[in-house]
């Protein structure tokens, strides 16, 4: 067992089951966190409604768990049956009395010492079901856990980590299988979404988000050029129950800065894929940016809104991409419906109003002496969660506004190394940087309101029915937010940068919400007397 497991024998909660009916309705259980993003269309909403924009001044620390670590702590807890599961870097599971902060068992996974990573041995959450976690690790394998002990109940290797493989996101459970796939698209792999079992671990499928020879769309990469591709999966997918449909974001293609040596469109590359859960099969997909070179790919959430679209109901699919546009697709088709930019950018002239390609401005690729483009490296938005409140109608999302310097280098492939293909340079341009939450109108990413951050966010947002936008800043401070004007209501410094997204539970019935600042975890909620009775 790759592994280390302690208990603490004082805290003796009852475990019950999570069953696959409980994470299609997760309103069955609305005080339990049961995914990464909320629920499977990814809203990151809750539906408690004790904290408010009136009463969340009174919000205050009620325990903190500090790990021990030096990595980014980017986690996304689960809550469930009063028991909270958190990852801590690289591939540490803790489960917590959701009360106390209290530890009731702790794994600890060792990690080889040559792994490699683009941007930290960083983890972002679990998947659960029935009595079982899973997990994805840094060194690529698929891991169940016993979520009432932590043993190890099967552990499987996705990929060799010693070619760059790797794996960050939370897994998103389906039925009868966990789906996780692949990181490492600075290092040349060939990215890839895995289904396993969750009984046995075995593998049900697997989609190649590289097109190879013989399969649809092996012609929009030059050669052999597919076979350091790239395309990894960053983070966790959607799902729609009546479509039977999961849809996951692709990164870039490899080498991100040298698009000479991979001619073509690159797909699936910096693109949304849309597959049938049982078998993986592709029902369809969309490409962002075709052929991207400004490593901007598509590490996005997926979020699926159904609502009115040209005065016609639509079952939709809607994201804010790191290239800095918003996008609008009909999730049963993959028809394009509407895109604009929710950021200033600078290389795109248009989108086609029919095929949603975009229309590349001249003089906007990488070159030998750098190529000033907005929107920056980190993109629009990048990997942190957006948020969608059904009762205010508005999609909430933090943004980074500035531009970078693109260079084109030399693309030499050697396994197990960057593969990259030049470099990018912000400091010369950071002198009109600065971040915001935006909330945008859902059917056309118009903006509805923005409350600006001094730097650019690295943390994700969260909206609650009790009509509150909880987002995190560089400077350490967790902000509560007017979920209708943006107007600040509350903060708090936490000592230390946020980099995750936040979640809400309850515990006896009361609301409290939980965000990663620094090397700690944080759970809130209102002073005793704020409290509902």
């Amino acid at each position: 067992m790759r592994g280390l497991l302690t208990l603490a024998v004082a805290v003796f909660p009852v475990f019950g089951q999570v069953t696959y009916e409980q994470l299609r309705d997760p309103a069955s259980r609305p005080g339990d966190w049961l995914t990464y993003s909320g629920n499977y269309a990814s809203y990151r909403h809750s539906p408690l409604r004790d904290i408010t924009a009136v009463n969340a001044s009174a919000l205050e620390i009620k325990w903190i768990y500090q790990a021990r670590i030096m990595e980014k702590f980017q986690t996304t807890p689960l809550v469930a049956d009063g028991v909270m599961y958190i990852t801590t870097p690289p591939n540490d599971v803790a489960a917590l009395d959701a009360a106390t902060g209290v530890k009731i068992w702790e794994y600890r996974r060792r990690i080889p010492s040559k792994v490699q990573t683009c941007c930290g041995q960083v983890n972002r959450g679990l998947a659960i079901l029935g009595d079982r976690l899973f997990m994805a690790t840094v060194d690529a394998h698929a891991v169940a856990l016993d979520r009432k002990t932590g043993r190890v109940l099967w552990d499987v290797e996705m990929a060799d980590f010693q070619l760059g493989y790797s794996a960050t996101h939370a897994p998103l459970v389906i039925k009868d299988k966990v789906l996780m796939g692949v990181a490492g698209g600075e290092y040349g792999i060939r990215g890839f979404l895995d289904a396993y079992d969750v009984a046995s671990g075995k593998r049900a499928w697997r989609f190649y988000t590289v097109a190879g020879p013989g399969e649809a769309g092996s012609e929009s990469w030059q050669g052999d050029s597919w076979k350091t591709g790239g395309a990894p999966i960053w983070i966790t997918g959607s799902y729609d129950p009546e479509l039977n449909l999961t849809y996951w974001g692709t990164g870039n293609p490899g080498p991100d800065w040298n698009g000479d040596v991979r001619q073509g469109d690159n797909l699936y590359s910096a693109s949304v894929v849309a597959l049938d859960s049982d078998t993986g099969r592709l029902k369809w997909h969309f490409q962002f940016t075709p052929h991207d070179v400004h490593d901007w790919d598509a590490t996005q959430i997926m979020m699926l809104v159904d609502q009115q679209v040209g005065g016609r109901a639509r079952k939709t699919l809607v994201t804010a991409n790191r290239n800095g546009f918003y996008y609008v697709l009909d999730r049963a088709t993959g028809e394009f419906l509407h895109a604009s930019p929710f950021v200033k950018q600078t290389w795109a002239k248009e989108i086609d109003g029919k095929t949603g390609r975009p229309a590349r401005l001249p003089g906007t690729l990488p070159s030998a002496q750098g190529t000033r483009v907005y929107p920056q490296v980190a993109g629009g938005t990048n990997w942190m969660s957006p948020a969608y409140n059904p009762g205010t109608g508005l999609f909430y999302v933090a943004v980074r506004e500035g531009s970078s310097l693109y260079y084109q280098g030399e693309a030499l492939y050697k396994p197990g190394a960057r593969y990259q293909g030049g470099f990018f340079n912000n400091e010369r341009v950071m002198e009109d940087w600065y971040g915001a939450v935006r909330a945008l109108d859902p059917a056309t990413g118009a903006l509805r309101w923005e409350h600006r951050l001094f730097q650019p966010p690295w943390a994700g947002v969260l909206s609650t029915a009790g009509g509150v936008v909880f987002a995190g800043t560089e400077d350490g401070y967790f902000k509560a937010l007017d979920a209708m004007s943006g107007r600040e209501v509350w903060h708090l410094n936490l000592g230390g940068r946020v980099i995750a997204s936040p979640m809400s539970f309850a515990v006896k019935g009361v609301q409290r919400v939980a965000i990663a600042a620094g090397s700690s975890l944080f759970v809130l909620g209102l002073r005793s007397a704020s409290e509902p009775r």
